[in-house]
């Protein structure tokens, strides 16, 4: 059976547990742990391994159950086995059944049961799932779609940061596992990589993922497996990655973060009013203490980077242009980092609507008291252009030129073009604010509707300013009542 077939097999069945009830967040997850237990019983008859299963838990004990007893089972097993400290606790990181029919959930085990997953080539293995990924992304306006970076944007991120096999690769907000999925097709192709040790050591240590919803972890942790990436322990991890730093430095850091600011939460004051408070991520590493997630994430991706380290980050347009805490972390990354190139994003490209995004790429150097960033090249792939995500979604060939025009391992040769320019730090000092939402191409187009945020996510903001607002007003008062 081919790719394509496979794939509408298992998706189809969605449909069928839709009217059950069973959104398609969570059959993606009841697929993740049945075929997984599939493949378990597989590795032991066709390679010889030993199972990872313990004995009562195993496909063979599944498949020969039915009605209420396979529901049981069925339930016990995921309780038992999320309890693991290993690569299979991750896959089933907080697992529940979802599946609430036996006869339902004997026709996806049938479904899985009827196919000889080790006989399909990992990557077309990998391939089904990533498909299965992104047609729950497509399907899904929230939950797993904002976690669901476009493909060729990652594969061209990849291409021009170019990691060796030897490196380490980390994304600290790794969704489903896009990036490092990437850097690990890109890297075992590389020259070095077929030898054993190599690529023992590249599918087994070099790539750690950290997510802070179980769900995603766990289709990550999967992703990863189908790809033939992971060992005894877990290459990917549920954490909040900007609570605290762990110490772990990478070479690679590739990453699309959260936009958005961390919620305020409403407490009850001793005087019996009710206030909102803010809770920020205050770390001794970060050079600013803000509620912002994309300038959060940034001051931690600039921790976690090696002294030689280098990172592709996916930013909102805020990020370029905010003042305050913005101004100073855009003033430390242009300082302390190469900060050499900026990739302007299209509109309609995310599963999101609305958003304007950008790629940074920067890189660590030795700390002086010179200014690390000579000149900022940015590339304007933005304006003029029309991408939507069923009409003319973004493919690779549409970032050739961007790539091209990056010149990976020979920036030096780079020249400008129409939508490549340089601008000398000497220059960007010179702008207010060190406002980095640079353009020059004029915009001939026609306003996209998809471009604009949806009207509830405009009152949101918008509610949330005023809540921000408010708080301040409080607290000058209460100082004026402090001083009578």
């Amino acid at each position: 059976m081919n790719e394509q077939t496979l794939v509408s097999k298992v998706w189809n069945y969605a449909h069928v547990l839709r009217d059950e009830g069973v959104s398609f967040g969570d059959y993606l997850g009841q697929i993740s742990f049945l075929l997984f237990l599939k493949m378990d019983e597989e590795r032991t008859t066709y390679l010889n391994e030993g199972s990872l299963i313990p004995a009562e838990f195993r496909w063979e004990a599944l498949r020969g159950k039915s009605g209420d007893a396979l529901d049981v089972h069925y339930k016990d097993a995921l309780a038992t086995l999320a309890r693991r400290d290993d690569l299979v606790g991750t896959l089933f990181l907080k697992a529940e059944s979802k599946i609430n029919d036996p006869a339902k959930l004997q026709r996806l085990v049938d479904l899985i049961d009827g196919e000889t997953w080790m006989g399909v080539n990992v990557d077309i293995k990998g391939a089904i799932y990533e498909g299965l990924l992104e047609r729950n992304a497509g399907e899904v306006k929230s939950g797993a779609g904002q976690y669901f970076t476009p493909r060729a944007l990652i594969r061209a991120m990849v291409e021009v940061v170019d990691p060796e096999p030897t490196e380490t690769v980390c994304d600290p907000a790794c969704g489903t596992g896009g990036f490092l999925l990437a850097a690990y097709e890109h890297m075992k192709v590389k020259p070095g990589a077929a030898d054993r040790a190599a690529s023992i050591r590249l599918r087994h240590h070099n790539f750690r993922g950290y997510d802070i919803v179980a769900e995603v972890v766990r289709m990550c942790a999967m992703n990863l497996y189908l790809h033939g990436v992971g060992g005894a322990r877990s290459p990917v991890e549920q954490r909040d990655s900007l609570r605290s730093d762990t110490g772990e430095r990478f070479d690679v850091v590739l990453a699309n973060p959260p936009f958005g600011k961390r919620q305020s939460f409403r407490i009850v004051n001793k005087e019996g009013d009710i206030e909102s408070e803010r809770e920020d991520y205050v770390r001794d590493d970060f050079t600013v203490t803000t509620s912002n997630k994309q300038l959060n994430f940034l001051q931690h991706i600039m921790t976690i980077m090696t002294p030689t380290g280098t990172a592709a980050v996916v930013a909102p347009d805020n990020v370029l242009f905010e003042g305050g805490a913005g101004e100073t972390l855009r003033r430390r990354l242009l300082k302390d980092f190469n900060f050499h190139t900026l990739l302007r994003l299209p509109t309609g490209i995310f599963y999101k609507q609305g958003v304007k995004a950008n790629v940074l790429f920067f890189e660590r150097v030795a700390a002086g008291e010179r200014v690390a960033t000579e000149a900022l090249w940015v590339y304007d792939l933005r304006t003029n252009q029309n991408f939507t995500l069923r009409e003319r979604p973004l493919a690779r060939a549409d970032l050739d030129d961007f790539v091209a025009s990056f010149h990976s391992g020979r920036r030096h040769q780079r020249e400008e073009s129409e939508r490549f320019r340089r601008f000398p730090y000497e220059d960007l000092a010179k702008r207010d604010k060190l406002n980095l939402d640079i353009f020059w191409l004029k915009d001939v187009g026609h306003v996209d509707p998809d471009s604009l945020p949806p009207p509830d996510e405009v009152a949101a903001e918008i509610v949330e300013n005023l809540e921000l607002a408010l708080e301040k007003f409080r607290g000058v008062a209460a100082a004026l009542a402090r001083v009578e």
